[in-house]
């Protein structure tokens, strides 16, 4: 099968200070793939790496290639707007836009694409709710403010927010970390909906959540303190936690540590 991601040597840079170090693997198209490990070994970092977010933060820049379809997301002249049109990402925290309404925070993008016909914008907004779930629930409540709903409900308005503009691969960085486990298994669930369309990566901390949303998982750690993150070993989940390879993934899985 055709890889949707490719990524090449990648290490990821903070200024001088090396994040993460030489990190190659490749993600199937509409598939779900979870990064593990324990806090600071880089798994985020590679996440935002995959659609340029990283490089937002002051002196943070990238070595390697991240290929999308075969073509360099990094290459010269690539606009990172459009990457990140494509490839979108939902946080770890729902961010939805506190004194917009629920219609407006879905639609924000759309907006800022140039969508500017209240009906057009209307049916998209109802279709990404539709695709996140959430439509039977907020749709009596569409002007009122995002912010005023459930914490997994806002969430899931990022995650329609996410998809209003088709992107082609979703990337999720703990998106359960904040929620309680009805919300949780309700973005689990969605998950689950969601690989027919797009491409997914989710970073979590909970092995658990990436043995039941994954076909493929990374585990990631550090060597030592200040020490870059690598990656490990990535296989199908079931190998990562039934049977892996490296015993570092072993202990990691089985709670000896992290």
């Amino acid at each position: 099968m055709a890889k949707r991601i490719e990524i090449e040597s990648l290490s990821c840079f903070y200024g001088n200070f090396k994040a993460v170090e030489d990190v190659t693997l490749s993600v199937e198209p509409k598939s779900v793939t979870a990064f593990i490990g324990p806090s600071g070994c880089g798994k985020s970092t590679v996440l935002r790496a995959l659609n340029r977010m990283h490089e937002v933060t002051p002196g943070a820049h990238v070595t390697g290639r991240v290929l999308l379809d075969q073509d360099d997301i990094y290459g010269p002249g690539v606009d990172p707007v459009q990457v990140r049109r494509t490839i979108g990402m939902v946080f770890q925290r729902p961010n939805p836009f506190p004194t917009m309404s629920v219609l407006d925070n879905v639609v924000a993008g759309l907006r800022l694409n140039g969508m500017k016909t209240k009906s057009t914008l209307a049916e998209e907004a109802e279709r990404a709710l539709r695709g996140a779930g959430l439509w039977d629930e907020v749709k009596d409540r569409l002007h009122r403010p995002g912010a005023g709903l459930s914490g997994g409900q806002q969430q899931r308005v990022c995650i329609a927010r996410a998809i209003a503009v088709q992107p082609q691969v979703l990337l999720m960085d703990e998106p359960c970390s904040a929620l309680d486990p009805i919300s949780t298994l309700a973005i689990e669930d969605l998950i689950a909906q969601l690989r027919d369309q797009y491409t997914i990566v989710i970073v979590t901390h909970n092995m658990q959540q990436a043995s039941r949303v994954s076909e493929r998982t990374g585990f990631f750690n550090i060597s030592g303190v200040g020490q870059p993150g690598k990656l490990i070993e990535m296989d199908s989940t079931h190998k990562i936690f039934s049977n892996p390879t490296e015993k570092r993934t072993e202990d990691y899985v089985t709670g000896r540590f992290g």
